[in-house]
């Protein structure tokens, strides 16, 4: 029986992604060896690991980009998401010995422009600009029947001039905003109630929201369920900030110029994370957004598979 050492395998690495500690923000998977591997066999590998996405690296279709990303949740294909782009941003520059550089990624919903720097001891921060700007999708159903999906009371439901809608940046997220960060807090995906409130949406993924962050130098502190997805819920989920910024650009005052906004996501699952939304306006319309973060690498191995 030949040793472990000498067993053939494809090369994986582990990172978390929106944080610079190890064991806290989102756990990513990048699988880097994927020659043979057809979409079945990467669903199988997504569902083994078991995260909310895991990410295959493959050879670009052109050569002026970095790699093309493939980005599977344990039950399906997506075609954009942002953990997953900042962790492998942050993993292909110290693969490649970049101490700061710039390049883009293929995925699915498009060509997404990275810039990325390595701090040392496997710590990285990447920020990557938006294939898609986000747009309003439509209205969800009443108060009553998307409190009732979540475990909240009716008057949980709303802040100021937030109200729940869908919006996408290439995936569809339902926004719902939330009184406070204790209504955050009790929420929950109730399953039998979930199909009336959020079965509209594409994935009936929810981002729920409050403006009572943590940290007072932040703005918003959020989670996201998406049982659908086979996510009970995601520490940090970079694609939902991206439509996300549609919410912000609807239901806050903001003046021509850059906006940079941290929303903290994953607190309430011990798995604190910290997403940097930036919007730059002009004439007020947004024309540009990003979504940056930090990632710790945290495994590397051999998959036998």
């Amino acid at each position: 029986m030949p040793s472990l050492s000498s067993r053939p395998g494809r090369r994986f690495h582990t990172l978390d992604v929106f944080t610079d500690k190890a064991l806290s923000g989102n756990p990513l998977a990048v699988v880097l060896d994927t020659d043979r591997l057809d979409d079945a066999a990467m669903q199988k590998i997504a569902a083994e690991f078991n995260l909310s996405e895991t990410v295959f690296v493959l050879p670009p279709e052109d050569i002026a980009h970095r790699a093309r990303l493939r980005i599977f949740t344990p039950t399906q294909e997506l075609p954009f998401a942002g953990h997953p782009t900042v962790g492998t941003a942050v993993l292909l520059a110290m693969l490649d010995g970049a101490p700061a550089g710039a390049f883009t990624v293929e995925e699915r919903v498009g060509i997404v422009p990275c810039d990325v720097a390595i701090a040392g001891d496997g710590v990285g921060e990447a920020t990557f600009t938006l294939p898609r700007l986000p747009e309003r999708l439509g209205a969800l159903p009443d108060a009553a029947i998307i409190a009732a999906a979540l475990g909240l009371a009716d008057s949980d439901i709303g802040f100021a001039r937030h109200v729940p809608l869908q919006y996408s940046a290439g995936s569809p997220f339902a926004m719902v905003p939330v009184a406070s960060r204790a209504a955050v807090d009790r929420a929950a995906s109730v399953t039998t109630a979930w199909d009336a409130a959020f079965g509209q949406v594409n994935r009936s993924s929810a981002f729920i929201y409050c403006s009572e962050p943590v940290d007072p130098a932040h703005r918003f502190y959020a989670r996201m369920f998406a049982p659908s997805l086979g996510i009970g819920e995601d520490p940090a989920t970079g694609s939902a900030v991206a439509a996300f910024a549609g919410a912000v650009m609807d239901h806050e005052a903001l003046g021509d110029g850059e906006h940079r906004i941290v929303v903290e996501q994953g607190y309430a699952m011990g798995r604190p994370s910290q997403i940097v939304l930036t919007l730059t306006l002009e004439d007020g319309a947004l024309v540009k957004a990003t979504i940056g973060g930090k990632a710790v690498l945290l495994s590397e191995g051999r998959l036998f598979a």
